[in-house]
């Protein structure tokens, strides 16, 4: 058998280990094999040699196993985690409770914050309408201070304009535009407020 040529190997029939591919200095691929026939043969295991040392290459299922082993892993664990913050009561129903939300409770002082009672929009807006409601509705005494007794006030009166300037103002009411008094001013635009 030793004397034989490599074609007589092909004849053989048995396990056998071919050089599959060589990268000279340092990379070595080793294929075992079983040969049924001249013709037909069926991997078993690879080998590769780097710099001195055997290592046995993994077959395709192994390594589609382990990947879909640790993909599937790294979701579990994802799971795992999010369900540890899920949090449920039969009156409440769910929600989620972060331990790193109660750390940051007990590390920032509970402040409470004082809202105002209204916004600056709102106070313009009544100040502008008690403004036009005191020009509407003068009042009739003034008390000077609290406990003393209230002094009437004097009422003046517009002077009335005569019949003919009341028509003439109804015919043209697009040419003229009254200007507008600081009594009757519009009221500012509401924003959003920004918390």
């Amino acid at each position: 058998m030793q004397r034989l040529t490599l074609d007589h190997l092909n004849q053989m029939v048995g396990v056998e280990y071919i050089l599959l591919h060589a990268q000279e200095p340092i990379l070595y691929i080793v294929r075992k094999q079983q040969r049924q026939s001249p013709t037909q043969v069926i991997p078993v295991a690879d080998y590769y040699i780097i710099a001195g040392v055997v290592y046995q290459a993994p077959d395709l299922g192994s390594v589609i196993s382990s990947r879909v082993l640790s993909a599937v892993h790294g979701i579990q664990s994802a799971f795992d985690e999010a369900m540890s913050f899920c949090r449920y009561h039969p009156s409440k129903g769910y929600w989620w409770h972060f331990k790193d939300q109660e750390e940051r409770e007990k590390v920032k002082p509970k402040s409470k914050k004082k809202e105002e009672p209204s916004s600056m929009f709102q106070r313009q807006r009544v100040d502008a309408l008690l403004l036009d409601l005191r020009n509407k509705f003068p009042p009739l005494y003034y008390q000077p201070k609290p406990g003393e007794k209230p002094i009437p006030v004097e009422v003046r009166k517009e002077p009335e304009l005569p019949a003919e300037a009341v028509k003439q103002e109804e015919r043209e009411p697009a040419t003229k535009t009254p200007a507008p008094s600081g009594a009757s001013k519009a009221p500012p635009e509401k924003r959003a407020r920004l918390q």
